[in-house]
């Protein structure tokens, strides 16, 4: 910060959001009293007008008025032992390169209206010498759980984004499915749209559509009832294997979004709560040498039902060895 009411952004900023950057760094400010001191003209960007969607470039200046204060030091410090012991919990590997963590179920990737806490701005903690943050080069949903990679360095974000684009990596993702899809072993390769807030089959051929490829394969089932059920995205779309496996017929237990009106024989009441989706394993080169290849254990919630059934919820299977 230059001087009072004056802030200058860091290379660890460059891209994000005006409101997630307000976050951050004032948290106490809440999002309707944000937006009138945008449209006041109060908050301004190198000297210029600015929205909430804003993004920033490294090195701007960003006006906040002198009645909108940080917190005191010890809200900062409390918050951010309390953030250290989380994210410890998550780590799965790290090195100078790369952050590998276990991310749990109901915890956002990135900022959004409404979420009080969100993984981009809790790795703070795991800032390096050059006092950049992990930057995220692939995504998870808030509801699904697992294996996360995180960049530490610009080499190794660079390195690793190659390698997602060029579909470099093996995905491989967990599921308990409410029924047993049919065929057993396969692929599902349709289209999808967004529709709403939804992603949805398309029909129609719109040229808004994405293809999407999954690849999935039953490990073991419960009678009829549902199914252990291993899959492999060979691309990358918002929600793919939610609503390729609803396609099928067979949704994904505890998915609110795309079954939410399930009816079921199964005890839900004695099955773990949430979202049966865990990312379990993902391959990948490393940025300067090797293979990155990280499993994640199941959550408590997962390990609970997968026991119910008498699955495995430690058992040595993937897509390629089932």
């Amino acid at each position: 910060m230059s001087d009072r009411g004056k802030h200058d952004t860091t290379d660890d900023e460059e891209g994000i959001r005006l409101d997630r950057w307000f976050k951050r760094h004032f948290p106490e400010v809440t999002h309707g009293q944000l937006q009138k001191m945008l449209r006041t003209g109060q908050i301004r960007i190198d000297g210029k007008r600015a929205e909430t969607s804003t993004r920033l470039n490294a090195g701007q200046n960003i006006r906040v008025p002198p009645q909108v204060t940080s917190p005191p030091q010890a809200h900062y410090e409390e918050q951010s032992l309390r953030v250290k012991v989380q994210l410890k919990k998550m780590v799965l590997y790290q090195d100078d390169d790369v952050l590998v963590l276990n991310k749990p179920a109901g915890l956002a990737v990135q900022g959004g209206t409404g979420l009080k806490e969100n993984l981009d701005d809790m790795l703070a903690g795991f800032q390096n010498e050059a006092h950049l943050r992990p930057k995220l080069v692939h995504r998870l949903d808030r509801d699904t759980s697992g294996v996360l990679l995180l960049a530490r360095t610009p080499f190794a974000a660079s390195r690793l984004a190659e390698s997602f684009r060029h579909h470099d990596t093996q995905k491989i993702y967990w599921a308990l499915t409410v029924g047993v899809p049919k065929p057993e072993q396969g692929s599902i390769s349709v289209p999808l749209i967004k529709t709403g807030e939804l992603m949805t089959v398309d029909v129609s051929g719109s040229a808004d559509a994405k293809s999407a490829l999954t690849s999935y394969q039953v490990y073991e089932k419960a009678n009829h009832e549902a199914a252990f059920v291993v899959l492999s995205p060979m691309t990358g779309r918002t929600h793919q294997l939610r609503v390729h496996m609803a396609y099928l017929g067979t949704p994904i237990l505890g998915d609110r979004l795309y079954q939410p009106d399930l009816s079921t024989s199964l005890p839900l009441k004695e099955l773990g709560k949430g979202l049966h989706l865990h990312a379990r394993r993902l391959v990948i080169p490393h940025p300067r040498k090797g293979i990155i290849d990280i499993q994640a254990p199941l959550s408590p919630a997962m390990i609970k039902t997968w026991e119910w059934f008498g699955f495995d919820p430690k058992a040595n299977v993937d897509f390629s060895s089932s």
